[in-house]
């Protein structure tokens, strides 16, 4: 992998090649955004070789359900998968269309149920009305930040009918003592989602954004219990 970011041959990687590649990881951007602070010790927003290994190892826990910590790094895991961000379907890495989704259709019409409940306003449901029905599974916060980062797919800080069955499905995973993934599996996207376009790629990432739609989805960076924000906004 290190060639591939590394095509001048420095013996280091700066920020915005690392980012564009890690990208194709699948992960959410604030899970890569915590890889790269792991990774990027004395914060130079360059990574050399060394580093670029703890970062890729990183994304293998993160790929496999770990924690994003430096105590993980000991931990024995498959190599990071990384997909080709010309692919349709980055979450997956296939396109996928053909991947029956994982919620069942007596599910979804309990979950459909929920959400028409919840007086949904255009076909949506805010981050205010979503966040009660979520914290009233008593799941920690930083599980409930995830499961928001992934339902949430095309990242408009609202859910609508197939993306809040994702959320749904994810807490009663969880509750079932399940790992909720670090990135959406392939069987987890709505059918509805699974085009070129409902999946921001191309957006600039790590360490830092100009993007005007990254910095207000990612507003604070820090402290706010493994994204409590998205839930409020």
């Amino acid at each position: 992998f290190f060639p591939q970011v590394d095509s001048a041959n420095a013996g280091r990687v700066l920020a915005s090649d690392a980012a564009v590649f890690l990208k194709k990881s699948g992960l959410t951007d604030l899970v890569l955004g915590k890889i790269w602070d792991l990774a990027d010790t004395d914060g130079k927003g360059i990574l050399n070789k060394q580093e670029f290994f703890v970062a890729l190892r990183l994304v293998a826990c993160a790929q496999n359900g770990l924690d994003v910590s430096l105590s993980s790094l000991n931990l024995p895991v498959p190599p990071p998968r990384f997909t080709d961000t010309g692919s349709p379907l980055l979450l997956s890495g296939t396109a996928s269309s053909d991947v029956p989704w994982a919620v069942k259709l007596e599910d979804k019409a309990k979950y459909d149920a929920i959400f028409d409940s919840l007086n949904p306003v255009n076909g949506f449901l805010s981050g205010d009305k979503v966040k009660p029905v979520l914290l009233n599974s008593k799941l920690p916060v930083d599980i409930l930040g995830r499961v928001w980062e992934l339902s949430d797919i095309d990242r408009d800080g609202m859910l609508d009918r197939d993306e809040f069955a994702v959320a749904m499905f994810l807490v009663y995973c969880a509750l079932e003592k399940e790992p909720v993934p670090m990135s959406l599996p392939a069987a987890l996207v709505p059918p509805s989602k699974r085009k070129p376009i409902s999946v921001p790629g191309a957006m600039p990432l790590i360490p830092s954004s100009t993007s005007t739609k990254e910095s207000h989805q990612s507003l604070p960076p820090v402290g706010i219990l493994a994204a409590k924000t998205p839930l409020t906004q």
